[in-house]
């Protein structure tokens, strides 16, 4: 019995950013900064599209499974963006014609960065709430204890949520 396999054309998936679009609108971004250096003008405003994929490569990051569950998903978002308007200079096309993977790692690393912060701060109000002992805060109702939050289990709930 002779099959014959059916070829069947591959669908292709329409990415989020289009790296090529993206490539183009950073080197003419870069001709009109070289622009208004020589004229001395101040550097130009970064293109409304330029922009847009920075926001859409930090909210599709965002949902990755190592940084879905952060309660501050938007100051990780944030600071990526933000990072990548301070270094959007230090892309090289000549170098390099990926500006999607430039730009993901610097968001990446700016998540990292923010979540070691969050964790500092948290350590910070641990400290600072074991050291004053307002523990009793978190007691409510009955004196016996049967009406009793636990402040440990409340600790570890938002420590559980801060590992990755």
């Amino acid at each position: 019995m002779i099959t014959t396999a059916v070829m069947t054309k591959r669908k292709r998936s329409e990415h989020y950013v289009n790296n090529k679009e993206f490539l183009a609108a950073l080197i003419k971004y870069r001709e009109d900064v070289e622009i208004a250096k020589i004229k001395g003008n101040p550097k130009p405003q970064i293109p409304r599209y330029i922009g847009e994929c920075f926001l859409k490569i930090a909210n599709h990051l965002s949902f990755k499974p190592n940084f879905v569950n952060y309660m501050f998903k938007d100051d990780m978002i944030c600071d990526g963006i933000e990072n990548c308007v301070q270094y959007i200079h230090n892309f090289n096309p000549e170098k390099s014609q990926n500006p999607f993977a430039y730009f993901t790692q610097i968001i990446h690393y700016a998540f990292l960065r923010r979540i070691q912060k969050e964790k500092k701060q948290l350590e910070i109000k641990n400290k600072i709430l074991e050291k004053t002992g307002f523990d009793q805060v978190f007691e409510s109702g009955n004196v016996d204890g049967s009406d009793y939050s636990d402040y440990n289990s409340i600790k570890d709930a938002v420590h559980s949520k801060l590992r990755y």
